[in-house]
């Protein structure tokens, strides 16, 4: 009753009366693992406008505004990984917050932090504890679900650990090196929502679905990226996971090779290494290329070990490189074509391991980004 009821309140009225119209009345099947059945997640409204217009964002969000320590207020965790969005109020979390990991301990090691953080997104926010646990050790990358589950990676532990809305362990999957897991989710009612998560020790990316409109079990559906094989802040591989839902692809930034990449029908990919990425990450050899495949997206200067990456409500891309300076840089996926690059934090040590993009148009989005140097957390805004 408890997962039905978490549901009906996630859900709008006339969802609701589809549902029962669809059963019978019935009651719908609670979730595989904790998480409510399937609807939109985004860190934006995908009620903009359809066509991508070409417009740079990243040129007009000329506003660096602080809007919170992202040290954990329990242990002094730090070094901030990643940033996620709950797009709905339920449990800990409300409408809006965001949610970070913290990758480092409170003595600034690289691999001991064990927390997920969550503020509000407003300057002179307080960083409050939404989990902590050995599990995420290292953690490298959290998402949020629909139903406020929270999904973070530890690069140390190895393991995918998912957490209950208020922040109690659900359960957790055994990976090789997991970073930047992404929830992927869309309106349709009976529509499955996964959770897409890269490994930079193997070089692949792994599907399951949370509910039961898809595959449950975890399954490598792409392979081949290249990994750079090294420790800590230096790791490289399949990262920056990105989806989004209006056109269901799925992104990925390749720090070894230098390349943005893009899988179209990403609720599809259904099979073992359906795709697999060939050597350089420019090329892909897929199992079904009328249906699923791969498509370089930008390979190149100014991309320089890039890790981080943010869709943007009107289908641009911003990516962070952590090598050469902390430059953000926007890509046209229609064209590909670099529209700006920015420079968020002249240090030369890698510091933007999060970006987030929120908005419903052009003139209301903001980016928000992590910098690990100082263990803040920024809202680049017009």
């Amino acid at each position: 009753m408890a997962l039905l009821k978490k549901w009906t309140m996630l859900l709008p009225a006339g969802a609701l009366l589809a549902a029962a119209a669809c059963n019978g009345g019935a009651s719908v099947p609670p979730t595989a693992a904790g998480g409510a059945p399937g609807s939109q997640l985004s860190s934006f409204d995908s009620n903009f406008a359809s066509p991508q217009d070409n417009t740079s964002i990243l040129k007009g969000l000329t506003k660096d505004v602080v809007i919170a320590s992202t040290v954990d207020p329990t242990n002094g965790d730090s070094g901030p990984h990643s940033i996620a969005v709950a797009s709905t109020s339920y449990g800990t979390l409300k409408k809006g917050y965001l949610t970070f990991c913290n990758f480092s301990d409170s003595s600034g090691n690289a691999g001991k932090g064990t927390t997920v953080d969550y503020v509000q997104p407003k300057p002179s926010s307080k960083a409050a504890t939404f989990a902590q646990s050995s599990d995420i050790a290292g953690c490298a990358g959290d998402t949020v679900t629909t139903g406020n589950d929270v999904f973070a990676a530890g690069l140390t532990s190895k393991l995918l650990t998912q957490f209950g809305d208020t922040g109690k362990t659900i359960k957790t999957w055994n990976f090789k090196g997991p970073f930047s897991p992404v929830d992927a989710s869309n309106k349709q009612l009976y529509a499955a929502e996964y959770i897409f998560t890269g490994d930079v020790k193997n070089g692949t990316i792994t599907s399951f679905s949370i509910n039961y409109y898809g595959n449950q079990k975890p399954l490598q559906v792409i392979s081949g990226f290249a990994v750079n094989k090294k420790p800590g802040w230096s790791a490289l591989g399949p990262t920056g996971l990105q989806y989004f839902p209006k056109k269901d692809t799925l992104y990925a930034v390749d720090g070894v090779d230098n390349t943005v990449v893009s899988f179209n029908h990403a609720s599809e990919l259904l099979v073992a290494d359906e795709i697999v990425v060939q050597k350089g990450g420019k090329t892909f050899k897929c199992k079904y290329p009328k249906t699923t495949c791969g498509t370089l997206v930008y390979s190149g200067s100014p991309l320089n070990a890039p890790v981080a990456m943010a869709v943007l409500p009107n289908g641009n891309l911003v990516v962070a490189n952590s090598a050469g300076g902390n430059t953000l840089v926007e890509i046209d996926t229609s064209t590909g074509k670099v529209l700006d690059t920015k420079v968020v934090d002249t240090s030369k040590t890698a510091g933007v391991f999060g970006l987030l993009a929120t908005g419903t148009k052009d003139s209301n989005t903001v980016l928000y980004y992590t910098d690990a140097n100082t263990n803040t957390l920024h809202e680049l805004e017009p």
